[in-house]
């Protein structure tokens, strides 16, 4: 719904309010309806505003309780805040705006920082106690709302997005090779804390942070994914598991269209978004808007799932906006995309995503979408291999099926200088893997994608790019009671079918055949996946540019050896190597990165 900011400071100066409003102005797409600056001595916090829920000036940030003696800003929505405000109103607590951010203040300060427990949404928020010069932030659960950080000995500074924290001046700019180690490993996932800059860091999903007057700062990590079997199902049938997923998204989908303004859905033709659009319907939502974008053909490939899409919204009446992308946007709006980029994120949703929300801002503020639920229920194709995988092997099991390089490989693509001593990214999916919590191999698995892949990927790129057109996404597939319901169903009824079988057997009688039976699509962009023509030499404008040339991340030859045959290298997971080099390349440059 917004973008925060701030600094607070711990030498004893006064917190630099211009520089907490460059970072404003830098995120002023994400909060095209207002702008708020609050300073006093060390601390000033900053917002953008999407009015979304209580439109009026009462609801604008940063938010000051003059009684309790906080001030927050906050960037989200917390979907059960009307439920909470009624308890909060039972404990003598008045309030003067009917705004969710004023329900966090309240609940703050009646329940203190465990108030993250009850809330129902995806958030991130920062806080003052007036009184004690002690700040508190929080993410939510699945880490659907960012918080970027650059802290130093002197302050700390905090924003919705990198690029927001990097206007402010200052920032450690230089590249943190472990993070470009799990970039060029993980599919461009960069797991928190890291990001691919040394100065900046991310607060953790699930993570309630403490900063002490002085700088010093106390984690307290408030929820965890467990996907295992429990005694509560233990004679569950596939029915039984069936109905309750469905129940659960129902109210997941139901929980989401809490607001002030029409709520839309992104809807790709495909089984997750067909069925939300499925269950609003079923709920009586009339006059729904939904919208589906498509690209010209490339390489062979097609460009647009309309033929699903289309079928869906004639069949729940929706009031549908097919949005065709030709040649004449893509181009431009693929460095339009990667400027928007918090992080380098190499899928080519990511335009998809980009564009789709500059048409969709122009209808409406929010909208639902499917993301989440490939992770969470098994929809990927590397998952059927894992099955049956003794967990003595499943970090390596995984890594074959899911790294786009082992670490050996990843010598003969980085220049030596760029390099790591030690294999990173086996030694970090090792750790996850060994955390207790996740059953079997294929649990791992999941367990890992949903809190870690998901966070800094999917849901990363969703946020970026609808936010970059003032545009709010809202993912019921990441509900977090659904994904605690979803981790314990054995995974072999969640591979079943394809992937997905559990909700593929859930949907049938709600959404049509055939988006249930259909090949799985994604929003394909042929282009990216397919370089040739204009696309091509932008790939090779990036990487032969004079800073990639200074900066030499990669070995000569082999960049080389793609570019003389762009479309032949492809990672684990079928995605362009060479586009892979040229997403980072482009980003930095994007960010006057040197």
């Amino acid at each position: 719904m917004c973008g925060l900011a701030g600094e607070i400071r711990f030498d004893g100066q006064s917190a630099d309010a211009a520089a907490v409003e460059r970072i404003c102005v830098k995120m002023a797409p994400r909060g095209p309806d207002g702008n708020g600056i609050w300073a006093n001595g060390r601390v000033a916090f900053g917002h953008r505003r999407l009015s979304i829920i209580d439109l009026s000036d009462a609801g604008a940030q940063p938010l000051v309780d003059s009684d309790l003696g906080l001030t927050v800003v906050f960037n989200g929505c917390i979907y059960n805040y009307k439920q909470l405000r009624g308890e909060l109103e039972a404990a003598g607590y008045r309030f003067f705006s009917t705004s969710d951010t004023e329900v966090i203040t309240k609940a703050y300060d009646h329940w203190g920082p465990s108030c993250v427990e009850r809330f129902l949404g995806m958030f991130a928020f920062v806080i003052l106690e007036r009184r004690t010069g002690v700040v508190v932030m929080a993410r939510d659960r699945l880490g659907i709302k960012p918080l970027y950080l650059d802290q130093t000995p002197s302050r700390l500074r905090f924003a919705s997005t990198l690029p927001a924290l990097l206007a402010a001046g200052g920032t450690d700019t230089s590249i943190d090779r472990t993070a470009l180690a799990y970039y060029m490993s993980f599919h461009s996932v960069v797991p928190a804390p890291h990001t691919i800059l040394n100065g900046v860091r991310k607060l953790p999903p699930a993570t309630v942070r403490t900063v002490a007057p002085d700088g010093s700062f106390s984690d307290w990590v408030y929820w965890d994914a467990t996907f295992a079997r429990d005694d509560s199902m233990a004679g569950a049938t596939s029915r039984d598991w069936q109905e309750a997923l469905l129940g659960s998204l129902r109210t997941a989908v139901e929980r989401r269209m809490v607001a002030d303004v029409p709520v839309g859905v992104l809807l790709s033709g495909g089984i997750d978004s067909s069925l939300v659009v499925a269950l609003l319907a079923e709920a009586g939502q009339t006059d729904l808007m939904t919208f589906s974008i498509g690209f010209d053909a490339a390489g062979g490939e097609t460009g647009d799932e309309f033929e699903y899409s289309d079928l869906v919204a004639r069949h729940f009446g929706t009031k549908h906006h097919r949005i065709p992308i030709d040649s004449s946007r893509l181009l431009p709006g693929i460095d339009s995309a990667i400027a928007a980029m918090s992080e380098p994120m190499v899928s080519h949703d990511c335009v998809a995503f980009y564009l789709l929300s500059q048409d969709v801002a122009q209808e409406v503020k929010v909208v639902q979408s499917g993301q989440g639920a490939d992770e969470v229920l098994g929809g990927y194709d590397w998952y059927p291999p894992l099955l049956g995988v003794p967990r003595g092997e499943a970090v390596e099991a995984y890594a074959n099926v899911f790294f786009d390089r082992r670490f050996a490989a990843l010598g003969q693509l980085l220049s030596p200088e760029w390099m790591i001593d030690t294999d990173a990214p086996t030694e970090y999916i090792t750790a996850q893997f060994a955390r207790p919590g996740a059953e079997t191999t294929v649990d791992a698995a999941l367990r890992n994608d949903t809190t870690i892949m998901l966070v800094d990927d999917p849901v990363k790129r969703v946020d970026n790019m609808t936010m970059s057109w003032g545009l709010e996404a809202r993912v019921p597939f990441l509900d977090h009671e659904f994904v605690e319901l979803a981790g314990r169903i054995p995974p072999e009824l969640k591979l079943e079918l394809g992937g997905k079988g559990v909700l593929k057997q859930a949907s049938r009688g709600v959404v049509p055949d055939e988006v249930i039976d259909r090949t799985k699509g994604s929003f394909p962009v042929p282009a990216i996946r397919q370089l040739e023509g204009p696309y091509l030499d932008r790939v090779r404008e990036a990487l032969t540019d004079p800073a990639a040339q200074a900066r030499g991340l990669f070995q000569r030859e082999p960049v080389e050896r793609m570019l003389a045959d762009p479309n032949r290298t492809r990672t684990t997971l079928g995605s362009n190597a060479l586009w892979q080099l040229a997403l980072l390349e482009m980003w930095l440059q994007k960010m006057d990165i040197n």
